[in-house]
């Protein structure tokens, strides 16, 4: 099986390198592993989905934390 680096797999999926550590560290990317401090991603590895935010934003668009003018 072939590799990524933490740096490679960021360029290819156009996100941050500590993006891309955070999601290593979640163990959100199948497949991966870490040889002591370093993280190697699957090539075949698919970009998981950004769930940041997605429960604070209302039908609306609106913020769950913003006040109603």
């Amino acid at each position: 099986m072939e590799y990524f680096s933490v740096k490679e797999t960021a360029e290819q999926w156009e996100i941050s390198e500590r993006r891309v550590q955070k999601l290593c560290g979640e163990n959100r990317i199948e497949g991966v592993i870490r040889f002591g401090h370093i993280w190697m991603i699957p090539k075949s590895a698919a970009k998981p989905k950004d769930m940041r935010l997605k429960s604070n934003i209302k039908k609306n668009g609106a913020r769950c934390n913003d006040k109603a003018d």
